[in-house]
């Protein structure tokens, strides 16, 4: 019985009371002066570092939020010029254009100078021709590794390449193509077919599938030998491997613009010799 009335009246073990007592004198309040005075000084740092903060912030508060409106303001007025400039560009480059071809009309020997604007595209065209459109599978696959259409920094092995683009005019040009145009975008002599990440740009202009490509030329014959031709077997081969999606149809009528500017850097006119 003894032994029942000890456990009953000291349930908690010696060693854990004594742990719980040294606990409670070192987490409790100071009990001297000094130190409640420490921590009082303490108190008080610690409420005015905050105060100020809020303070500061709620001063500053406008100052940032006005700051932010005129830079939003200033990002709009620039962005409005720039708009501007960019479209008294493409007004300048209009009449560069017309003036263009308004001289190729008056120089001497029209049927030249017809011919020439046609060539260069400086001049809009109509006539008979092919009408190619190339878009991206429907559904594609990524490719494996060594895939050599991987290397071109497209992702997907169904979408169209700027080299795809290329080829596909280059076989027109070579088939008998006179004028060329993709997407409403007419091509001449300097025109640059490029690929950015993964978008198709001609001329510096980003096209969007599917690719129209209108050529004019003997319609019959210009689709016959470009079907043919290395180039025209080269797309067959993207349709039947990679499920990219091609049709081309023969057009009684083409229309294609002109091109929007056409700026020679470096050549020069040959004269004629004894003249200066």
């Amino acid at each position: 019985m003894s032994l029942l009335t000890n456990v009953m009246d000291h349930s908690l073990d010696e060693g854990y009371a004594e742990a719980a007592a040294r606990k409670e004198a070192a987490g409790g309040m100071p009990k001297t002066l000094r130190a409640k005075l420490g921590l009082a000084v303490g108190l008080v740092l610690a409420a005015l570092v905050v105060t100020v903060g809020a303070v500061q912030a709620r001063v500053a508060a406008p100052v940032v939020a006005k700051e932010r409106e005129e830079l939003i303001d200033r990002i709009d007025r620039e962005t409005t010029a720039a708009d501007e400039l960019e479209g008294s560009v493409d007004e300048l480059r209009a009449e560069v254009s017309a003036r263009q071809r308004e001289a190729l009309k008056q120089s001497g020997g029209s049927d030249r100078a017809e011919l020439v604007g046609l060539l260069s595209g400086a001049t809009d065209v109509h006539g008979p021709g092919v009408k190619l459109v190339v878009d991206d599978a429907e559904e594609s696959s990524s490719g494996g590794d060594g895939d050599p259409r991987e290397t071109s920094g497209f992702s997907d092995t169904g979408r169209v390449r700027d080299r795809d683009m290329q080829r596909v005019v280059n076989g027109l040009w070579e088939s008998g193509a006179e004028a060329v145009s993709i997407n409403g975008q007419r091509l001449t002599a300097l025109s640059a077919i490029r690929a950015a990440g993964d978008a198709i740009l001609v001329d510096n202009k980003p096209l969007v599938p599917p690719y129209t490509v209108l050529a004019v030329g003997d319609g019959d014959r210009l689709s016959s030998r470009f079907q043919n031709s290395a180039d025209g077997l080269y797309l067959d081969a993207l349709q039947e491997n990679y499920g990219i999606r091609t049709s081309i149809s023969v057009e009684d009528d083409l229309r294609l613009a002109a091109a929007p500017r056409v700026t020679v850097r470096t050549a020069q006119p040959k004269t004629e010799k004894g003249t200066s």
